[in-house]
């Protein structure tokens, strides 16, 4: 069923309207109600840009399923931050992590104020300062690592192996989220073969490139996974599903920013009580 809102609109951030329509963003008070008198559906914030190639899946997927759920012609409740990737890898590439969650926290708060009722980052490297944004909002942050857990969790995986940035395959944000929150083991690739997938994803999928040497490049690894004991492969980068897809890999693959918009879309539906 769709939603429908019973609360009234509040002031509104950004005022002027288009041609003597509505103003370009207004902050509801209220709330949707799904079909007639149904459950609350909550605003989705999504953090993204980071790069865009994959933050516009989110919306895609968020929105399917959100169709498929309430049937009609329904969508979901967005408010989309998108931030101008160059800036967000600059302080990435000069280790400036501190900057980095400062940026993110405000611009999660900024969501917040906007009446967002969850928090979407649309990037895994970036949940490195995932506590600073939390620590900025009082609204529910839907971490990417737990969303892909669960996943993995359903499954009869134990051992993962995980594919994405240096940034996350190197340090333990990640995995040892996994590890210590969820009980999973975590391998990851050998040195070189992590510069090979940190260039094929700065290189080629933030800019929109997929091409399929890469692909076969990033299969390798997804096998030398397996050798090493890995009975799922976590592609945690959200560019990643962008070049290798479910069908292309023997055996569990988890596809991080799909897990995280479902989960999202969980989060909005869920009931109160």
């Amino acid at each position: 069923m769709c939603p429908r809102r019973t609360g009234q609109p509040g002031r509104a951030d950004r005022a002027g309207a288009i041609g003597g329509l509505a103003p370009a963003l207004v902050v509801f008070h209220g709330t949707f109600v799904a079909g007639g008198g149904g459950e609350p559906v909550k605003r989705i914030g999504l953090l993204g840009g980071m790069s865009w190639e994959s933050s516009v899946e989110y919306e895609r997927v968020i929105n399917r399923e959100v169709q498929r759920r309430c049937g009609g012609v329904a969508s979901a409740d967005l408010v989309v931050r998108s931030l101008d990737f160059s800036v967000v890898e600059k302080l990435q590439a000069t280790d400036r992590w501190s900057d980095a969650g400062e940026l993110l926290a405000a611009e999660a708060a900024l969501l917040e104020r906007a009446g967002c009722e969850i928090i979407v980052l649309c990037t895994n490297t970036m949940h490195r300062v995932a506590d600073v944004i939390e620590a900025a909002i009082g609204v529910s942050f839907i971490h990417i690592a737990d969303a892909t857990a669960d996943a993995v969790r359903a499954t009869d995986v134990t051992t993962v192996g995980l594919l994405g940035t240096r940034y996350t395959m190197e340090a333990d944000f990640y995995a040892g989220r996994l590890r210590d929150r969820h009980g999973l083991d975590v391998v990851v690739p050998p040195a070189g073969q992590r510069d090979v997938v940190h260039r094929i994803i700065y290189d080629e999928l933030v800019r929109g490139v997929v091409n399929d040497a890469s692909r076969a490049q990033m299969l390798t690894v997804i096998e030398g996974l397996r050798d090493r004991g890995a009975t799922g492969v976590i592609a945690g980068c959200t560019e990643i599903e962008l070049l290798v897809r479910p069908h292309d890999v023997n055996g569990a693959y988890f596809p991080t920013a799909e897990l995280h918009a479902r989960a999202a879309v969980d989060a909005a539906l869920a009931s109160e009580g």
